[in-house]
């Protein structure tokens, strides 16, 4: 993960929107294979659900730093 936050870290606020709206798709994705029987791995949910609560909480960094 912390491969992850550092590359996350380096993107701007319009890089990190897209990546929010990626991770959404995906989480939308596999919530829908998940109802219908197809989703083998569970985890995913959570490990998407986890990356995006990462996105938001850098995107708020970020729009802190830049009100100060």
């Amino acid at each position: 993960m912390n491969k992850d936050l550092i590359d996350l870290r380096k993107k701007n606020l319009e890089q990190l929107d897209a990546e929010l709206i990626s991770a959404r798709e995906s989480q939308f994705g596999l919530r829908i294979k998940h109802k219908t029987g197809q989703l083998n791995e569970t985890s995913e949910l959570t490990k998407v659900r986890k990356k995006i609560a990462l996105i938001k909480t850098i995107i708020n960094e970020a729009k802190s730093k830049d009100e100060e």
